[in-house]
């Protein structure tokens, strides 16, 4: 089995939209078009692959990358903390409305 070559965007596949919409700008076309390639084999987010292909696009057309360094970027937060859900958390059990009509829901808020 061949090792997966390292991404130029340290944590990429826990990376939000957003964090993938701003540290592209700093990329140069190969290694966009190699997180595109990415992408597209491994989870296939359409929306992530739809800001690469048009980073790709701008980069043809003569765009020129931002200063800045995408690897001393901050870490991706909390993807590993889990959720914050619970039992105790969650929100009070009763009874949801039938339909939207209170009559037809008579125990309503009741144990």
């Amino acid at each position: 089995m061949s090792a997966t070559p390292e991404l130029p965007l340290p944590d990429f596949d826990q990376l939000s939209v957003g964090d993938i919409t701003h540290r592209i700008r700093s990329l140069q076309l190969d290694q966009v078009r190699q997180l595109l390639e990415h992408e597209r084999s491994t989870a296939g987010r359409v929306q992530v692959q739809e800001i690469l292909a048009a980073r790709v696009e701008q980069l043809e057309a003569g765009a020129e990358p931002s200063a800045g360094d995408p690897s001393k970027a901050p870490p991706v937060q909390g993807a590993d903390a889990g959720s914050s859900v619970g039992p105790d958390t969650a929100a009070e059990a009763t009874t949801p409305l039938r339909h939207g009509v209170a009559e037809q829901t008579p125990k309503r808020g009741q144990p």
